[in-house]
This record gives C-alpha cells, sequence and structure tokens, in this order.
C-alpha cells in the first residue's frame, strides 16, 4: 500500500488511530476460526465522520477495507485476505441513549452485548440476544451477522431487536434507516438488508435497538438423558407441548465430558446427553408452573434425572458450563471446526443421527451441542490441522454436514454467518436466483468491491 494513504489515514484519525508495526498487524489477522490474513494497516476511528473519510479515501484509492469488532466470528467474515484496511470499531465504544420511556437504546457500534446488557438491566430494562461470545462480541459484530444465542427460542435474534441504523456506504455517503417507531412501512426495509450483510453493503457505525421488561424469575432444569436420541426427541416434544421456554439447550456426551474435565462442576460425564432448560417471567408461581410441566414431558421421554437449580450461584453455574463447551474442547483435540446448520426443531433426530454417521465414516470426532429449541446445532469437527490427511477428511466432512442439513429441509447457518467457509456452498442453498440477486445488490451499494471483498457472496 502506498505510504502516502497511511499519512492521510493518520490525518482522519489521529496518529493513535493508525496501526502499522508487524506486531499489530498480526494482532488483526484472525478471528475465532483458524484462518489468518493480514491487512496492511489497521485504522481504529472513534466518529462516524472518521469512518465517512475513511471510506472516501478507499473508495478514492481502491483499498479494500474489512470491518473488525472484537473478531469473536466463526466464518472467517473479519479476515482482511486481500490486505487492506482493517477496520476496527472497538473505540466507538459509546451507549449514547437510554429511552426509558420508549423502551429503547441508541449504540454505538463497538459496545460489548454484555456491557449493554447490564447498563439497561440497571434500569429494569432486558436486550434479550446472547451469543456466546456475549462478553468478547460487540453489537455491530452482532448486527452484521443478525447473531443469536440460547435465548432466541423465546425472545428472537438480534434482528429482532433492530428499529434503526447509521449506516456508512463503500463511497463514504452517511444514512440512517428506520427510528424509534415500532411500525414503520415508509419505503424498504433497509436496516434489515443490512442486517446479517457481514460488512459486504455497509459499515454500521450506530444502532438503535429495542428492549422490553427484565423478567423477575428464573427456573433452571438440568434434565439427564442416556442417549443424544432420547434428548433431541424430547425437545420437539416440549413444544409441540405448547410450552416455549427462555432456552432449551443441547449438549452431547463428549462436551459435557470436556466441561468437566476443564471445570470440575459435578455434571454427570455417563450421562448420554444434557438439556438446559429455562423458564423464565414475571410472575414466580409461572415459572414454576412451566418448568414442573416440562420435567413431566422429560420423563416421558427417558429422562434419568432432572436437577433444579437451587439458587442463583447455581443456575450462573450451570451456565457457566454451557457457555464454556467451545474452549473446553481443546483439551481433545487442539483445533475444531464449528459449524451452526440449522433444521425444522421436527428434523433434529435424524440431523443428530447424520452427524453421528458422518463421524464414523472419517474417524474424526464431531462433538454435538446448540440451541436445539430452534433447531440450530452447533457440530465441532476435532482435529489436527497439521496432521494433512485430517485437512482432507475435513472438507469433506463439512460438505456432508450441509448436504445433511438440506436434505431434511434445513440451511447453513443460523447464526454464525456465511464469511468465506461456507461461499462455496451458497448456490446450493440459495440456487442461481437469488444468487443473482445478492450480486446486483452487492454491485448497486459497492461497484468497486471494496467491502469486504471475497465473503458471502460466491464467485
Amino acid at each position: 500500500m502506498d505510504p502516502e494513504i497511511f499519512s492521510q489515514l493518520e490525518k482522519i484519525t489521529g496518529k493513535q488511530g493508525v496501526l502499522t508495526s508487524p506486531e499489530d498487524l498480526a494482532v488483526y489477522s484472525y478471528d475465532g476460526t483458524f484462518e489468518e490474513g493480514k491487512p496492511d494497516v489497521v485504522v481504529l476511528p472513534q466518529t462516524t465522520s472518521q469512518v465517512s473519510d475513511i471510506l472516501k479515501l478507499a473508495s478514492r484509492e481502491k483499498v479494500p477495507v474489512v470491518t473488525r469488532g472484537m473478531a469473536s466470528g466463526l466464518a472467517a467474515a473479519s479476515i482482511p485476505f486481500l490486505g487492506g484496511i482493517a477496520l476496527v470499531m472497538t473505540r466507538m465504544d459509546k451507549i449514547l441513549e437510554i429511552d426509558l420511556e420508549n423502551a429503547i437504546v441508541h449504540v454505538e457500534a463497538g459496545v460489548v452485548t454484555a456491557d449493554l446488557q447490564s447498563k439497561v438491566e440497571k434500569h429494569g430494562l432486558f436486550y434479550p440476544p446472547d451469543p456466546s461470545s456475549i462478553r468478547h462480541s460487540t453489537i455491530g459484530g452482532n448486527i452484521a451477522c443478525n447473531a443469536g444465542g440460547p435465548r432466541c427460542l423465546k425472545y428472537g435474534v438480534t434482528g429482532d431487536y433492530v428499529l434503526g441504523l447509521t449506516v456508512v456506504l463503500a463511497d463514504g455517503r452517511i444514512f440512517k434507516t428506520g427510528g424509534k417507531v415500532i411500525k414503520d412501512v415508509v419505503g424498504y426495509d433497509l436496516k434489515s438488508l443490512f442486517t446479517g450483510s457481514e460488512g459486504t453493503l455497509g459499515v454500521i457505525t450506530e444502532a438503535l435497538l429495542k428492549l422490553t421488561a427484565k423478567p423477575k424469575f428464573a427456573q433452571t432444569a438440568l434434565v439427564e438423558f442416556s442417549s443424544i436420541e432420547n434428548a433431541s426427541k424430547t425437545v420437539n416434544a416440549i413444544l409441540m407441548g405448547g410450552f416455549v421456554p427462555a432456552t432449551l439447550e443441547l449438549m452431547d456426551q463428549t462436551a459435557i465430558q470436556c466441561i468437566e474435565a476443564a471445570m470440575q462442576l459435578g455434571l454427570p460425564t455417563d450421562a448420554g446427553a444434557l438439556l438446559l432448560i429455562e423458564s423464565d417471567g414475571m410472575e414466580l408461581d409461572q415459572t414454576h408452573q412451566e418448568i414442573d410441566a416440562i420435567k413431566k414431558i422429560c420423563e416421558m421421554y427417558g429422562a434419568t434425572k432432572i436437577s433444579i437449580a437451587k439458587d442463583e450461584q447455581d443456575r450462573a453455574n450451570l451456565w457457566k458450563a454451557r457457555r464454556s463447551i467451545s474452549p473446553s474442547l481443546a483439551r481433545l483435540s487442539p483445533n475444531k471446526l464449528g459449524e451452526d446448520i440449522t433444521v425444522p426443531r421436527n428434523n433434529i433426530p435424524d440431523a443428530v443421527k447424520g452427524l453421528k454417521a458422518i463421524s464414523a465414516r472419517y474417524g474424526l470426532p464431531i462433538v454435538i451441542f446448540g440451541h436445539a429449541g430452534d433447531g440450530n446445532l452447533h457440530p465441532n469437527i476435532l482435529f489436527d490441522k497439521r496432521n494433512p490427511e485430517h485437512m482432507q477428511k475435513i472438507e469433506k466432512m463439512v460438505a456432508e454436514e450441509f448436504e445433511l442439513a438440506l436434505s431434511l429441509n434445513g440451511t447453513l447457518s443460523g447464526e454464525h454467518g456465511v464469511g468465506t467457509l461456507k461461499r462455496p456452498y451458497m448456490h446450493k442453498a440459495l440456487g442461481d436466483v437469488s444468487i443473482d440477486i445478492h450480486k446486483n445488490l452487492k454491485k448497486a451499494l459497492d461497484p468497486l468491491n471494496i467491502l469486504n471483498p471475497g465473503k458471502v457472496i460466491p464467485d
């Protein structure tokens, strides 16, 4: 990259906002996957105006721009494979307004999700989306990937809470879409277009997010099963019974054993699978009644033991266990590839059966866990990337996982997004007409293809 571009970037953000040392470039070269790609320069803006000036410069010089938050993504969407500018939004981390009367919060894109939740809960309000990376992911990244989490079964995903966005386009123009009104059908729903776009159509700098009342009570149950098949069948039985718990999470035996080895929480390592079920609400009796009814359904479908969290500490330990699955898998293998296929909930048992068959065929473990209540499973393949045979198997196994999901009327991703890792399978998932529409939208909004090039849309 022309050194003159570095000087122009420093004029926009100040020297403290531009990083060029080899060490800094290495820090911003990876995300939550095993992929890597170094940028030519790292830029940390502090205002929407600065983002606008950066994109005007990038557009003029035809420099690629890859927007990043905390880089917790699992689809390689924030890796700058073609170099260029890594546009890091973490210094735009202000909560600009908490509107109590309208139950709306106005935030910058770099606000950490857990920090936002903590702030609004002090006012008796609730921001439900809770991706597993909640303590190290940003609102901008959550919106860019339309992140979900355990609570999305009852409360919905990030996009369900986006009322308005401030976006900077590829040529540096700034526009706002949506607002504080609940109903708005004036023109196209542009906020939904940018939600889930993974930085390929524009840079999200601010958001208006809907809040709700914080539930006062919660009852959490840990349900043990002798087999993952029985656990997966129970999921649909609970929902068919007319119950929509706040969370309905599935963990297979390997996940249980890894968590227990890492954290010694007293989990039953001999169980074939666990369901973590939580009911919440404004009335204590309501949560008790729902969890009691769910317990009866679990018993009908072969639950071997049901434990209810005795207090808040007990509940916190159960959720600590669930959120620790992914890192704890490092005890079994140096590398893992975590996917997030989604199938209709009645097809969860067939999906589990199919994943186990793929694992058996290739001789590499697939750990199964995820948000079973909405059919979003996270099969994690354990492997060693230093082993060429493993790498050859991985590609075939991932292809079969996606084929399995599509054959069960499912899709490639429920919350991680496409990035680069799922691009080869987009045609099968969407079809030629849909891909053509995607390409035309990209061309209209980013004609020079400088925003996150090589991501989401297949060549």
